[in-house]
């Protein structure tokens, strides 16, 4: 391998020459966390918005929509440019572009306010391929897998967490605390790696391929523009058929420009790779199948029981029914970690989908029981901990560390285009049908939401199973190498 170390500058001393990793490693949990919070905290308070702002439906969906988009665009780029220039000095960045998202949410007296500093926000979606790159670079081979099982499984224990939070916050304050709770977590995030991390030193010399980072951004907003606003807009409309023509023409381009180019964002041939381009189609499935039980739950527990289901529950009540996920996905994202360094990470990955399939049949068939519920959130958690402990570490064993930014940050746009179809879809079916005489979502919606995760999931262990590599046998990312 080059050394791709910074001329006249000794390289940066790894985990592997000091005895803990405690404290870096809890740097770089915090820092994720304080992101993986912000994806959900803001989604019970959208009533109160709503109503504080006199916005419409269409209006207040840009308080998600705006950090959705800038998220996906920003995690390639900045993925990129940690392998460049550093990745402890992009994730210091990152993180202080964050805070400072965060304080201007927290200070917004108007919506379009709160939009901008949402998509400021978004940024930080950087600090999971930067995080795992960091893990790579100077944890020791035999504590790579579990770390990167725990860091990828905060995005879903954060989300979690997310629901729950802002129920009694919101109730004894405002929907402002929400945000400057979630500044003192980055605030404490940046602290931490500033504190405890050191430079990586490893490098990717290059240049930032401009023209290809403008065209992957105008192809994924073309893409999750219409996703996110699909149903407001009218899924038939022009300007919803215009955006996707858009992203295809886009998207083309992209892959012309990439593959002429010195330096190009993305390496095309990396994504030919077996197992990087398993990895990524199972991201997206997983992505689709998991996300719509994170809105779907709440929103049924929240229905009155006239509707004929639900449990009339609050929104702390209902964000509660999440709650075994989080706990499920601490437990089993490590525990995957752990199965994979000993017989390779395609086994935890089939379980991932199998147990994920298992969890959404309890939803679809038992819905009407608030027990079952909670039965089935701790089942989808053991999946969704697995399946992304297996993924880390399936994208990261299949490249040199000088493409980890690269390869995690397109893992972590495929999930988050796959969570967007699954919101977006699952929404719309649930709110096809409605109660007569009661406006509410009819029960069958949620029924066949839940059926179709199902499906995606399956389709996921099958897309698992014809990855490369065998279903028991250490493959490279079961030693932290390539």
């Amino acid at each position: 391998m080059t050394d791709t170390t910074t001329p006249g500058r000794p390289p940066a001393p790894s985990a592997t020459d000091t005895p803990g990793i405690a404290a870096p490693f809890t740097a770089l949990l915090l820092a994720v966390l304080s992101f993986s919070l912000m994806q959900t905290m803001v989604v019970p308070t959208l009533p109160d918005l709503q109503r504080d702002f006199g916005a419409g439906t269409t209006g207040i969906s840009w308080v998600l929509s705006s950090f959705l988009l800038t998220a996906t665009v920003a995690t390639p780029l900045l993925g990129r440019a940690g392998d460049m220039f550093g990745k402890r000095r992009v994730l210091i960045i990152t993180l202080t572009v964050f805070a400072l998202g965060t304080l201007l949410c927290a200070m917004s007296n108007s919506l379009a306010l709160l939009i901008t500093a949402r998509a400021v926000q978004g940024v930080g979606s950087a600090a999971f391929p930067l995080a795992f790159g960091i893990v790579r670079d100077q944890f020791p081979p035999g504590k790579v897998p579990v770390a990167l099982g725990l860091i990828s499984s905060t995005f879903g224990i954060g989300f979690g967490i997310g629901l729950v939070l802002p129920g009694p916050l919101v109730d004894a304050l405002s929907w402002h605390w929400i945000f400057w709770l979630g500044l003192g977590v980055s605030l404490l995030g940046l602290a931490s790696v500033i504190a405890f991390i050191k430079e990586s030193p490893s490098r990717t010399p290059g240049r930032i391929d401009w023209a290809g980072a403008l065209l992957l951004s105008g192809a994924v907003v073309a893409l999750l523009l219409p996703i996110s606003q699909g149903q407001a807009w009218g899924w038939g409309s022009p300007i919803v058929i215009a955006l996707f023509a858009a992203a295809v023409i886009l998207g083309a381009l992209f892959l012309a420009v990439e593959r002429r180019v010195a330096e190009p964002l993305i390496d095309i041939d990396l994504l030919r790779r077996p197992a990087v381009a398993t990895s990524h189609a199972a991201a997206l499935v997983i992505g689709f199948g998991t996300y719509g039980a994170f809105t779907l739950v709440p929103m049924l527990a929240q229905t009155p029981p006239e509707a004929g289901y639900g449990f009339g529950s609050s929104v702390t009540e209902s964000g509660l029914v999440m709650m075994p996920l989080a706990v499920t996905m601490l437990v089993s994202s490590p525990l995957a970690g752990r199965i994979g360094a000993a017989v390779g990470f395609k086994l935890p990955l089939v379980l991932a989908c199998l147990i994920g399939v298992a969890g959404f049949v309890v939803y679809a068939v038992a819905h009407g029981s608030e027990g079952a519920m909670y039965i089935g959130s701790g089942v989808l958690g053991i999946g969704v901990g697995f399946a992304y402990a297996a993924l880390a570490n399936l994208v990261v064993g299949a490249v040199t560390p000088q493409q980890v930014g690269e390869a995690t940050g397109i893992n972590t746009i495929m999930r988050t285009i796959g969570s967007a179809l699954g919101a977006q879809i699952t929404a719309s079916l649930v709110a096809s049908r409605t109660v007569p005489g009661t406006g509410f979502p009819a029960e069958s919606g949620y029924t066949t939401a839940f059926v179709m995760s199902a499906v995606a999931l399956a389709a996921a262990a099958l897309a698992a199973l014809a990855g490369p590599g065998r279903l028991r046998g250490p493959d490279p990312a079961a030693s932290g190498t390539a």
